[in-house]
Order: structure tokens, then sequence, then C-alpha cells
């Protein structure tokens, strides 16, 4: 299966609508908007709604608003996840066929005291639905049953760990466990899919070989680069920049106070928020997105968290 277009080289920004974006997540969408127009790529915006818990079309439209009145301009229709269950259940089908899918029954309790077992590791999933024989699963997933539940989905992984590649940090290597696909819940209430299924499967459709977004991130490129290899889909390109921290050292968050582009524009003005984007990316005194991309020097670019000071 291959669910990709034909090869568009594009970048994307692809935020979740579940608030107004603060300066943390317009810093990224410029930078990803730089890294896009200055390697001649498409840029290309993509709405993650698939929490629906969280997720609110209000958020989305404000979403691209802001990002339209900094200047960030995309390309084609804006994407959205909620409209794109089918292609998540055609790469379940992709992974079924190839013997690479299995049902999970644990509850987040269950892993919680697996990987807190002597010999197992934090964050990891220790493979404890992996092997179980068909009578135990059937037994398993009539125990969910009458909970009204149904069991989660995981990548059956064939290697240890996986190699990827990124912009600033080289290559990049990370241990590879079997990564859910699909969320289990209780029954009747839709699928809810899981972030690294989507989002690869997303990329692979828009055609997007490089993907910019803030290095927390870092180390979850691994496992996306290896479901997207089992996937048959060609490789993308990472490029995973600093956060922005608060005065205290912890991620930006919207409790920090105005920090949304609407609430900085009421003190600052649209232009006074062009030019803090421009100096938190090493270029001082901008007035416009474009004078950004045009003097950006990816070389003054700091490695390090960009801290914000109100």
């Amino acid at each position: 299966m291959n669910n990709a277009t034909e090869p568009t080289t594009a970048g994307r920004y692809a935020p979740s609508p579940s608030g107004d974006l603060h300066f943390g997540n317009l810093r990224t969408a410029l930078l990803a908007w730089i890294f896009a127009r200055r390697t001649g790529r498409d840029f290309l915006l993509r709405i993650e709604d698939i929490d629906t818990a969280r997720s609110k079309m209000e958020f989305a439209h404000r979403q691209i608003e802001d990002l339209e009145a900094l200047g960030l301009t995309f390309d084609g229709e804006v994407l959205f996840q909620s409209q794109r269950c089918g292609a998540y259940e055609d790469a379940l089908e992709t992974l079924r066929r190839s013997g690479h899918l299995y049902e999970c029954y644990c509850s987040r309790k269950d892993i919680r005291e697996a990987a807190s077992a002597p010999h197992g590791v934090q964050g990891m999933y220790p493979g404890t639905c992996r092997e179980l024989s068909n009578e135990q699963r059937a037994s398993r997933r009539a125990e969910l049953e009458t909970q009204g539940r149904v069991p989660a989905l995981r990548l059956r992984s064939e290697v240890a760990d996986f190699t990827t590649r990124d912009f600033f940090a080289g290559e990049v290597t990370a241990p590879i466990d079997d990564v859910i696909v699909r969320r289990g819940g209780n029954k009747g209430q839709g699928q809810d899919w899981a972030y690294n299924l989507a989002v690869v499967v997303d990329d692979a459709f828009q055609g997007i070989d490089q993907v910019v977004r803030g290095d927390d991130l870092l180390m979850q490129a691994p496992a996306q680069a290896y479901l997207g290899s089992v996937l048959g889909f060609p490789p993308v390109e990472y490029v995973h920049v600093p956060l922005v921290l608060n005065a205290a050292g912890e991620r930006l968050a919207k409790r920090d106070g105005a920090v949304t582009l609407r609430e900085m524009a009421e003190s600052v003005g649209l232009g006074g928020v062009i030019t803090l984007l421009g100096e938190s990316v090493g270029v001082a005194g901008a007035t416009s997105a474009e004078e950004i991309l045009e003097r950006f020097e990816c070389g003054d670019f700091s490695r390090e968290p960009y801290v914000w000071r109100g």
C-alpha cells in the first residue's frame, strides 16, 4: 500500500486546534515556513483534530487566521485529520495483511506496572500482548467486551532500534517498541487514532518530505520513520528546533500570560509581534515575515531554547 500522491516535496505546519496559538507555536510555524520556502518546497497546513475531546473548529479557524495575519502563506487547501479516517483504516489493513498488527488488552495501569518491574524499561511497552495464543486473545477480548471496551492496536515491530536523520542533530537512533496505532476505549465511541499513525500517513499523502517541529519530539522521530518504512513510504528529513521556555525554564504555555498573537498584538501591534518573532530566530528589527525569510541565516540560529520574557 502507498497512500502518497505524486511526490511534491513539501514542508508543513500541523497544529492541534485545542486553543489559540501562542508565541512558541508561532515561532515553530515561522521556522517551518522559512525552511520550506528556502529549500523550494511547498508549505502546507494541516489541522490535527483527531482528538475530538480537545479539538474545536473555532480554534482551527482562529489558528488559520493568525498564520495568515503574520504572512505565513501556505499552498493548497488546509487538510483536516478528522476527514482522513478512511486512510487510517487502509493503513491498518496494510499492517494487518503484512503481520505487523496485533490487539493489546492492557490498561494504562497494566503498562505502568510492567514498566516498573525489575526488567522493565521506563516508557517502553514490554510486549505483554504480543505473543498471546488465539485462545488467550479471545478470553481477553471477551473480558473487555463485558466492560464495554475495545482493545487497542499495536505495531508489531521487527527491529530493536531505528535510525533517522535530523538537520541539526544528525543521525538519531532510538529503541523501537510496539507503538499504539489505534487506541482502545469505550465501545461505540468511534476510532481513537494514535498520533504516530496519523502523522505518518498524512505526511506521505501530502508529499511532505521535510518536518520542522519542536525538539521535544526528536526521539519520537525514529519510531515514526520506522512505521513509515513498514508502510512503504519514502523517508522524511526532520528539522527539530529548540522550544520557547518561560522564565522558570518550563515549556511556554497559555498560562504564562499574554502569549497568543491576539493578546500580544493588543500591546505591541501585529508589527511588534513580527519583530519579536524575528528576534527569536536571530533576525533583528524585521517588519514582515518576508523580511525574516530573506535575512534568516541558519548559522546564526541558536540551538538553545529561546526564553520568553513577556
